[in-house]
């Protein structure tokens, strides 16, 4: 497997400490804007939810304003249809005669037909038309529909959309959208027709929104004390969130900082301390093997040979504790240290590099943790004998790209179907995702692996 497969595989034990650091670094950075998300998200769901009370409550109150509206016209009709017309019809009336006719289209003209109202009509229960204001239908026949069979059987009152289209309607089609509310009332006589009234519709949706419109500043007003009443929670949430946040970096980056004084304190105790003397012992093997005699020279020789060993696989930890050349000659230097740190282990490292490299410290470090995680692996995974780390930049930004030689693996199938507990350049490509740049890797089974790592000079 490849360089790049480190974001797939074990995590090897010498990285440890150095993804420890990498997970402190994320979480105190996904603190920080985890605070943000918990208040936004606590800013929108109350938007939200206001957003859909409104709605709801409009919605509610239109639909409630249109009962009262229509049960308005059914009161209206009642009170004309009882009151005013049937007590008015007599018997010249029922007959047909002009003169009685005449005196009730007076009433009804002067007392019914105002708006809404712009139709009337008395039926008998053979749908024969008694009277209405529109005189071409008096006397006509029409059959009754069979809900208004009923009512003027059983009583109450029915409210329903007109049907211009039939023919007793046709003198109302000009008139637009129509209310018919109808219901059964006697004449003085006892007699029992059918009284019918039609109303504009424009004129019933008005008076329902005016209804319903009566109770939104209620509503609305009620919504926005809530608003107001939730931000002095939400201002007492992201005060609580800040201090919280406060004090997890404080603790976080003091942990940060101990690892880091840690680290260059081993670094520095190995280098002082443990190499020299393995240097000093490498010597004194080596001059002792020259003096010694035939039968215990290929022994000192041996000796000195693994004593040396030991001193480069020393000097390679060193490097991966703390590079001590990162800070003190740059970028370059510390990815020549681990280039020639490959060389031991059989692989032809070259760097392609220009020998000063300006770049804020936490870019040059976070480049140098993802040469250092990628040429680790190829170590380990990619069966490479060649492996070219090249650095490049421009006006904005500062390229890393690692590639190899070795066995490649399918990068697709690996991000389709990613095994859960490995970590490597995963946690470094998110780091740089957080810093503003990317971490991308292509490979192939055969092909090698490339590795480009991508981060923000300014």
């Amino acid at each position: 497997m490849s360089a790049s497969a480190a974001i797939q595989e074990p995590v090897p034990r010498r990285g440890r400490a150095e993804r420890l650091r990498l997970r402190l670094r994320a979480l105190l950075w996904g603190r920080r804007r985890g605070g943000d998300r918990v208040v936004l998200t606590f800013a929108l769901a109350g938007l939200a939810a206001v957003v859909v009370i409104a709605i709801a409550g409009a919605l509610v109150l239109r639909d409630r304003g249109l009962s009262e509206a229509i049960d308005q016209a059914k009161v209206v009709t009642r009170v004309t249809g009882e009151g005013i017309v049937a007590p008015r019809v007599t018997m010249g009336v029922l007959r047909g005669d002009p003169r009685a006719l005449r005196h009730l289209d007076a009433v009804v003209r002067r007392d019914v037909v105002h708006n809404p109202v712009v139709r009337v009509k008395l039926w008998t229960a053979g749908g024969r038309i008694v009277y209405s204001d529109e005189h071409a239908l008096i006397g006509q026949r029409f059959p009754l529909g069979a809900d208004e069979r009923e009512i003027l059987a059983r009583g109450g009152v029915a409210a329903e959309e007109s049907d211009l289209a039939r023919p007793e309607n046709r003198y109302e089609r000009s008139g637009g959208d129509l209310l018919e509310v109808y219901l059964p009332v006697r004449t003085p006589d006892g007699r029992r027709l059918l009284f019918e009234s039609y109303q504009r519709f424009s004129s019933i949706a008005t008076g329902g929104e005016r209804v319903w419109l009566a109770f939104a500043p209620v509503l609305i007003g009620g919504l926005l004390l809530l608003e107001l009443f939730q931000l002095p929670l939400a201002r007492s949430l992201v005060k609580r969130l800040r201090a919280g946040q406060a004090e997890s970096e404080q603790l976080l980056r003091a942990a940060l900082e101990v690892s880091d004084a840690e680290r260059r304190r081993l670094a520095a105790n190995l280098h002082d301390g443990a190499v020299q003397e393995l240097v000093g012992v490498s010597y004194t093997l080596s001059a002792a093997a020259r003096d010694a005699d035939p039968e215990h020279r290929a022994r000192l020789q041996d000796a000195a040979a693994r004593t040396r060993a030991t001193i480069r696989d020393l000097r390679t930890l060193l490097v991966d504790l703390y590079p001590p050349n990162l800070e003190r000659a740059g970028l370059p230097a510390a990815l020549r240290d681990l280039a020639v740190n490959l060389e031991h282990h059989g692989i032809q490292a070259t760097l392609d590099a220009p020998d000063a490299v300006a770049l804020p410290k936490p870019s040059q470090a976070l480049l140098y943790r993802i040469a250092q995680e990628a040429l680790r692996n190829v170590v380990e995974h990619a069966e490479a004998s060649r492996v070219l780390v090249r650095v490049e930049t421009n006006a904005t930004v500062a390229r890393l790209t690692v590639s190899d030689d070795g066995v490649g693996f399918d990068s697709e199938a690996v991000r389709a179907a990613p095994p859960q507990g490995h970590f490597g350049l995963r946690m470094l490509s998110d780091l740089a995702e957080e810093a503003g740049g990317s971490v991308t890797m292509q490979s192939q089974p055969g092909a090698g692996t490339t590795i480009a790592a991508e981060v923000p000079i300014a």
